[in-house]
């Protein structure tokens, strides 16, 4: 175990001071990109003005004899673009792959000032953050970088579920954590080929109303996720890192999506991934608590005070624990409305 006092020296000589704190920063939709397609490349300048996190995507929807193409094209890309207040991520290839080597070579050293976080997918364990943790600090002390770039783990696979508070402790690099449900389904060997989302055979159903079972009962579809997005929520907020929904892979069924979204959204993470851009909308309107929500969180604390004591508004106690839930709405609202002049007004704020 490392001394907890060297958790925040650096670990490789010139490598920047580790990160003290993970700064929170509007993360509604993650919006990936695939640097490889030149039709996507030229689109990148006015996507990355509308979401709040875009990222160049390096394996696994890059076919295999475009992983290099994929890789220059990102470190273009974020040499030519003026992201301003949006933050630019990638994923590199999983670790056992041959490509991921480059990908930290070629990325930190080109274009590591511009890098926010890289994302990491399949991490089973700590060890795999640990790997990463050293690795990135030996190359921004070869790029001179002046800031740590801070790492994303996903989770998708059975060994990184089993371990996912030790990977949220693993590194003080640690930004988040998303839920990849394809690839822990396959895992898993669960037996749905959905990427996110429900599934109509898993359900639960109403008692029988007479001899007849199949007569009058209802059935409610039920949400294959719900376990696992609770678990890493938990192990993401216990360390102080983010937790983000993954992707919802029907790109036309927007309702069911944003169904999902919310879902994630109330168990308490902060985001979700976007693979076209009519999901940018969905997770931008979902990840953002409604007008009357913020009205009445700021009714609740205004009539708080000290957040000691309780008060009756419109018929309900409201409590220290109440005040404090409403704190974390007005504390996003806050964040959201500084990044969006648009909730600001709505939000008055």
């Amino acid at each position: 175990m490392r001394n907890p006092r060297a958790f925040l020296r650096p670990l490789a000589v010139g490598a920047p001071t580790p990160a003290a704190e993970i700064p929170f920063r509007p993360s509604r939709m993650i919006h990936f990109f695939d640097p490889s397609n030149e039709k996507m490349k030229a689109k990148v300048p006015d996507i990355a003005a509308k979401v709040d996190i875009i990222l160049g995507n390096l394996e696994d929807a890059v076919k295999t004899d475009k992983k290099e193409a994929a890789r220059q094209g990102l470190v273009e890309i974020a040499q030519a673009t003026d992201f301003g207040q949006t933050q630019l991520w990638t994923r590199v290839n999983s670790l056992d792959s041959p490509w991921v080597l480059d990908d930290f070579i070629t990325l930190v050293t080109e274009i590591g000032h511009k890098l926010d976080v890289i994302m990491v997918p399949k991490v089973e364990g700590a060890e795999d953050i640990h790997y990463v943790d050293r690795l990135l600090a030996q190359l921004e002390a070869r790029a001179g970088l002046d800031r740590p770039i801070l790492v994303h783990a996903i989770l998708e696979t059975a060994a990184g579920v089993a371990n996912v508070e030790e990977i949220a402790a693993a590194s003080p690099r640690m930004q988040g954590i998303s839920l990849g449900p394809a690839d822990l389904a396959a895992s898993r060997r669960m037996k749905t080929t959905r990427v996110g989302g429900g599934h109509p055979g898993y359900l639960v159903r109403t008692d029988p109303v007479g001899e007849d079972l199949t007569e009058g009962r209802t059935t409610y579809q039920q949400d294959l996720w719900h376990y696992t997005i609770a678990r890493m929520v938990d192990a993401c907020t216990a360390n102080d890192i983010l937790p983000f929904y993954g992707p919802f892979g029907d790109i036309k069924d927007v309702v069911a999506c944003e169904d999902q979204f919310r879902n994630a959204f109330l168990l308490g993470c902060v985001g979700a991934w976007s693979l076209h851009p009519v999901q940018i909308d969905i997770a931008k309107r979902v990840f953002s608590p409604t007008p009357e929500d913020v009205a009445h969180a700021k009714r609740v604390v205004e009539a708080m005070g000290d957040g000691s004591g309780a008060v009756m508004i419109d018929g309900k106690m409201e409590d220290d624990a109440s005040c404090k839930q409403c704190l974390v709405m007005l504390d996003l609202a806050q964040a959201l409305a500084e990044r969006d002049p648009e909730l600001k007004e709505l939000y008055d704020l």
